[in-house]
């Protein structure tokens, strides 16, 4: 029997994702790896198929969107996207795409990030925004955060009070607090309509995970009780 290939990651723009790929970081962080862009792309492709949008421009952004590694726990973080940006804009224009494209790109990058708090105003900023943000929950959100607990040193949970009910929330020494402090607070600020309807379910995802998580390690309604 004659082997399928599988689909190219980045079609229809594989010879541009060759472009750009090899100038961007790819190791460190396996929660903002090449499998990461991969599945944004996938993301927007399907957002895009409802909302519309240049589809190359939109492309450019997904591949760029991380082109800066800017670890979570450096205070560059909140401008991260701002830099990612500026790369982005560099590489593009070394290819030799006109400064209104360009412009485009970078504003989709620059308002990509939660933490930025830059609003979208064009369609393929709005996609870029819930296509990443896609990722950030679900089960793909799941894995992320725990990963990432793993990569920074934080405890899975607070064994004394897993649900904070008497103790700030600290998302950077227990992993669990980060579904309060952003994760289940995402689902609310998609931009497209697309974009809602799949977060919905992403949502709906982990609201279930937690409820297995805590009755697993006794909690929260049941933080006191014996085995």
């Amino acid at each position: 029997m004659r082997a399928v290939r599988p689909p190219a990651a980045f079609a229809p723009f594989e010879d541009l994702a060759a472009d750009l790929l090899r100038h961007l970081p790819d190791g460190g962080d396996g929660s903002h790896d090449r499998a990461h862009l991969h599945r944004v792309w996938r993301n927007a492709r399907a957002i895009r198929a409802e909302e519309g949008g240049d589809p190359e421009i939109l492309a450019a952004a997904c591949l760029l969107h991380d082109g800066v590694a800017v670890e979570k726990t450096s205070p560059l973080r909140p401008r991260a996207s701002r830099l990612a940006a500026a790369r982005a804009d560099d590489l593009l224009a070394r290819l030799g795409w006109p400064e209104a494209r360009r412009a485009a790109v970078r504003h989709a990058i620059e308002a990509h990030s939660f933490s930025a708090g830059i609003p979208p105003e064009t369609i393929e900023a709005k996609i870029l925004q819930d296509a990443d943000r896609l990722d950030a929950i679900g089960a793909l959100g799941i894995a992320r955060c725990f990963y990432t607990a793993g990569r920074t040193g934080a405890a899975l949970y607070e064994a004394a009070d897993p649900a904070a009910r008497g103790r700030p929330l600290d998302d950077g020494r227990f992993a669990l607090d980060h579904f309060a402090t952003k994760l289940l607070r995402l689902a609310d600020g998609f931009q497209t309509a697309a974009g809602r309807r799949m977060a919905r379910a992403r949502h709906a995802r982990m609201a279930h995970f937690l409820a297995g998580f805590h009755e697993e390690i006794g909690g929260p309604e049941d933080e006191t009780a014996g085995p």
